[in-house]
């Protein structure tokens, strides 16, 4: 599937440090490339039924960050990145509009992509719709079932058997709640929060994800080895990620929200069919809320890209306002955001044109910058850097307007 137009992005003379991120995993900083010279990257895409909000932004904007700092270290990036356009919310929206669910999703996908040529985002090199992959994940199911990782589950109003992975079926690289170190209390809750059903009658385990949803009336249906039937969520992404990067991957990332259960049984399922560990770092960003509550379809209180652009806002400050908060944290979005980053943009723009200031500071502000950069994308720091260049009359270089583009995406005047 077709991503989106790449932005330039200019070379900087030098390189940068290895980046180092929080690994959900293990709490603990770490350079997921492990001294690699190769850095693959896999981040859970949109599933396409609405509009782009900035949850969505702010997520990508972080593995973008890490990409460019991974690229300004030298390193050969490789990034992947699944769109979901079959799932139930996707079903459902389109039912509930009276539009076909085809048309939806690609609707939302180039809505999307738009999004993210305005926020200059870099594409992923592979762009993987999951409707593109669904043979290649029933085959997948089907080497799961053989080896007894997978079961069925009686399914009357169907033409098959759904089918289950067993979380208690020890694999050597996976055993349920390594990642989330989460009580079972918990993970039952956010099971039945996040897309799961603990209550479905004939699982082995009320944790147990689906892997494989046998063909009902009325809903998508793809025939392949396991016969009439779609994928289930989370095999989805340990199969393209095992496919088109190869595991163990450096970083799976994603919002905080897909600590458990996805990445979790994720995890899972590709242990359990490489016999190898999905990924060396585990890495979250945090939760944007706005009128108090989490940034959600659901609820409704969605600020979207689209919505903000369409009023007049310049994409370079969307993304500054986005950078000025650690991309881990939780934070609540207000109109004061932008109209803070607008006019940081505007001292940046005056500063680049200026001309004037000495710069004997400038390559000690492009070292400042790159070590904020590295140190788990501390992009508020490497924005703070560059106030107080500006503040301080360090004069602005072509090379210092070239960094902050490379590494904050942000072409200044």
């Amino acid at each position: 599937m077709r991503a989106w137009e790449a932005p330039s992005v200019p070379d900087v003379g030098g390189t940068g440090p290895r980046p180092v991120v929080h690994d959900t995993a293990t709490g603990k900083p770490v350079d997921p490339t492990r001294g690699d010279d190769r850095a693959a990257l896999y981040v859970c895409g949109i599933t396409p039924y609405d509009a782009t909000h900035l949850g969505h932004a702010a997520t990508y904007l972080a593995f973008d960050t890490l990409g460019r700092a991974w690229r300004d270290a030298g390193l050969d990036v490789e990034y992947a990145q699944n769109t979901t356009d079959v799932d139930d919310p996707l079903l459902e929206r389109a039912t509930r509009d009276g539009i076909d669910w085809q048309e939806l999703a690609a609707s939302q996908i180039d809505l999307f992509r738009r999004d993210m040529e305005a926020l200059r985002i870099l594409p992923p090199d592979d762009y993987v719709a999951v409707t593109d992959e669904v043979e290649r994940i029933a085959e997948a199911v089907a080497f799961l079932q053989e080896t007894g990782y997978a079961y069925s589950v009686p399914t009357p109003d169907s033409v098959g058997d759904d089918l289950y992975f067993d979380v208690n079926r020890p694999t050597e690289s996976w055993a349920l709640g390594d990642e989330s170190r989460m009580d079972r209390e918990t993970m039952l809750a956010l099971c039945a929060e996040r897309g799961g059903d603990p209550d479905r009658a004939g699982k082995r385990d009320p944790l147990d994800p689906l892997l494989w949803r046998a063909a009902r009336a009325g809903e998508p249906r793809w025939e392949t080895v396991l016969g009439e039937g779609r994928p289930g969520w989370h095999i989805e992404c340990s199969v393209i990620a095992g496919d088109r990067l190869g595991l163990p991957i450096s970083v799976q990332g994603g919002g905080s929200d897909l600590v458990f259960p996805h990445h979790e049984m994720s995890a899972g399922h590709a242990a359990a069919l490489a016999h190898q560990p999905l990924a060396h770092a585990y890495v979250h960003t945090g939760m944007i809320a706005y009128q108090g509550e989490k940034i959600s379809k659901s609820l409704g209180n969605l600020v979207t890209v689209r919505g903000l652009l369409d009023d007049g806002a310049d994409p370079r400050a969307i993304r500054l306002a986005l950078l000025s908060h650690r991309y881990s944290d939780d934070w609540e979005w207000f109109d004061a955001e932008l109209s803070s980053a607008i006019r940081r943009l505007a001292a940046w723009d005056s500063w680049a044109t200026a001309g004037a200031g000495h710069a004997d500071d400038a390559d000690d502000v492009i070292a400042r910058i790159r070590a904020r950069v590295a140190d788990d994308l501390d992009t508020p720091g490497a924005v703070a850097a560059v106030d107080t260049a500006v503040a301080g009359g360090t004069r602005c270089t072509p090379e210092l307007v070239d960094l902050v583009d490379a590494l904050l995406g942000i072409r200044i005047a």
